[in-house]
């Protein structure tokens, strides 16, 4: 019975969680402590959005200066976003309805990105009619064979064009020959896709968003619509996009928001970010809150339409619709917002689609009078291509992935450029893509755990600096360690137990090196826990990834800090300083210990393993795990992953 016991204990003590408990360096255990670290940074950043909000409520004059200084944020978050060229647009087929046709309509939103749509029209057509773009939610089929919504309007005289996003419908992206989908549904798909755009200073949301202001290109060529009556809505996802189509595009005269509507912090707290389509890199810091992407088209008429059971939380869209109340009342235009809660969850039932429609009969038809009835319509054979997807129709289309492998290639000249500067000058330039702004804090290396081993000594620290999350480290000063004995600092994205618990389990032996095993923030000590990261996003620490983003602070530059970090602690401590400092790094810590080389002369020699190469392998291939921990948004522009190994001057190679 006791070797039993014991050899349960032997295995209980091989388990991560174990592992990570036996080597641990930071003086508190708490697994949401990197969490709250960013989120605090977030609550700080929504107060001052909250104070220039209430100052802005004093006068109409400041408020239509916040909306503008709104819009002006907007634009640049949007980042670069393709020519508008001519549409090539064209109706391929028509489907008769119940008082209304559907076109099936294909046009290319740049060259070689091809959008599929179909308009509902009402079938006789007096004049000019309004018209409105639909977003679809989060569903493989897109537009699908009909929508209810769009039925409706078209019965009671408003045109509709329901647009495939991408990766959706007949855009899908993700594709083997044959078309079958290669992720598991629209938001994995959208998360995946989101990462190459991020690289390249852009992101899905906002490509998502340019395709559907083109829709309204489109919509502005029929001789049947009235550019002056144009208006959008969606539900879900399709409510994400109708919040940033209405920040892009000033033409929407009326809008509706449908099941998605809230406040970001409170999102960001309770439930975590969602898919690669529903937020941009660094809204918070951009002081952008969830009412700010409606004020954006203030003070034109806008619909708010939800569940209060919706997992989309309720209190914070009743918080951020008194921001909108507010606003429009100081801007002399309370009648033109409004806010519906239908008693159920994520879902458009009778009621919430009535005030849809009464909403746009009101502001784009100035009609008052009872709307027409429609009943739930399917069409058949509802697809614009032969083959189901545009990628495998047109010899000429270009996936997402070639469109951003084009771009990365048309950047070439810009990232030669950026790299031939001084030094000096390519350090800056690094530092601002990373966000590492101003003079770092000093170090204060607080002592947790001391022990003697067989042939080493040990000793733990908690490394503190003002602003930042601590450091746990574990150093191991060996017997024999000599006058030019190394530093050699260890670094895995598993976390250093894992390092350690191999280490000790082979009983290696020490040439003289002193060994430092860190943890970079949000990584074995203090990861997130896994309960929190969806496996649909492919991403074990996705949440700390977007917040990160979101906050404007990617991981990859908060970790570069903690490096500095760690070479700051060895020209402190007596037994490690003066010494050569090497890095051994693995999987994400990889580009960090690159990117920290290239910052910073202290290194040595880093050796990178497991470790991406260049981020060109997630233009041409999105189907891979944990990508976006790596991404430095908009670093294409300057620079890729060869670059810093050339930058470096030989300090950095690769075990593998």
């Amino acid at each position: 019975m006791k070797r039993i016991l014991a050899a349960a204990l032997l295995c209980a003590a091989l388990l991560p969680g174990a592992a990570q408990e036996g080597y641990q360096a930071l003086r508190f255990r708490q697994p949401l402590a990197y969490h709250q670290y960013i989120m605090r940074e977030l609550h700080r950043q929504t107060a001052e959005r909250d104070a220039a909000f209430a100052e802005a409520a004093r006068s109409r004059e400041a408020m239509q200066q916040y909306v503008e200084g709104i819009r002006a944020r907007m634009t640049e978050l949007f980042g670069d976003l393709p020519e508008r060229g001519p549409l090539n647009a064209r109706t391929v087929a028509t489907v008769q309805g119940d008082g209304f046709v559907v076109e099936k309509v294909i046009y290319q939103s740049a060259p070689g990105r091809y959008v599929t749509a179909h308009l509902y029209r009402p079938e006789k057509i007096r004049g000019r009619i309004p018209a409105c773009v639909e977003m679809p939610g989060h569903s493989a089929a897109g537009k699908g064979s009909g929508s209810a919504q769009a039925v409706l309007m078209a019965r009671n005289g408003i045109a509709v064009i329901l647009v495939d996003p991408l990766g959706q419908g007949e855009r899908m992206q993700l594709i083997d020959a044959q078309g079958n989908d290669l992720t598991r549904g629209a938001t994995t798909e959208h998360t995946l896709l989101n990462v190459p755009y991020v690289l390249l200073g852009s992101s899905l949301a906002a490509q998502q968003a340019y395709d559907n202001s083109r829709a309204i290109d489109y919509l502005l060529t029929r001789k049947d619509v009235d550019p002056q009556r144009i208006g959008c809505y969606g539900f879900s996802g399709g409510g994400t996009m109708a919040s940033y189509l209405m920040a892009l595009d000033d033409r929407i005269q009326c809008a509706c928001v449908g099941l998605f509507f809230s406040s970001r912090l409170r999102t960001l707290e309770l439930i975590g970010p969602s898919d690669g389509c529903q937020q941009m890199p660094f809204e918070g810091s951009a002081q952008i809150e969830g009412a700010d992407l409606v004020l954006a088209m203030a003070p034109r008429p806008v619909i708010i339409l939800d569940g209060k059971y919706d997992f989309v939380d309720h209190w914070g869209a009743l918080q951020g619709f008194e921001d909108l109340k507010k606003a429009y009342s100081v801007l002399g235009a309370p009648e033109a917002v409004s806010q519906y809660y239908a008693e159920d969850g994520h879902a458009t039932p009778p009621d919430v689609q009535r005030h849809l429609i009464n909403w746009f009969r009101r502001w784009l038809l100035r009609d008052a009078s009872p709307a027409v009835e429609s009943a739930p319509w399917r069409g058949s054979d509802m697809l614009c291509t032969s083959t189901g997807q545009v990628n495998l129709e047109f010899p000429d289309s270009r996936s997402t992935m070639q469109e951003a492998l084009a771009a990365m290639d048309a950047l070439a000249p810009a990232r030669e450029a950026f790299c031939s500067q001084p030094a000096e000058a390519v350090q800056t330039g690094i530092r601002q893509l990373l966000h590492i702004d101003g003079p770092l804090a000093p170090v204060q290396a607080v002592p947790s755990g001391s022990r003697e081993l067989r042939g080493y000594t040990e000793d733990r620290f908690q490394l503190n600096r003002q602003g930042e999350f601590p450091v746990p480290v574990v150093v191991r000063v060996p017997e024999n360690v000599r006058p030019g004995s190394a530093v050699e600092i260890r670094l895995s994205d598993q976390g250093k137990a894992a390092l350690l618990s191999e280490f000790d389990r082979y009983d290696a032996t020490s040439d003289g090196t002193i060994l430092v095993w860190a943890d970079l923030r949000g990584m074995g000590e203090s990861a997130d826990p896994s309960e929190y990261n969806l496996l649909k996003y492919w991403n074990n620490e996705y949440r700390i990834a977007v917040t990160s983003l979101h906050i404007g602070r990617p991981l990859p530059g908060q970790r570069v800090v903690d490096v500095l970090t760690l070479l700051d602690f060895c020209d402190a401590d007596v037994r490690l300083q003066g010494r050569p400092v090497r890095i051994v790094a693995d999987g994400f810590c990889g580009p960090v210990a690159a990117h920290a080389a290239v910052l910073d002369a202290r290194i040595t020699r880093v050796l990178l393993s497991r470790a991406p190469r260049s981020w060109r392998s997630y233009l041409e291939n999105p189907l891979q795990y944990d990508m976006l921990s790596g991404v430095v948004p908009g670093a294409l522009k300057c620079y890729d992953l060869p670059d810093l190994v050339r930058l470096s001057g030989g300090r950095i190679s690769y075990a593998d």
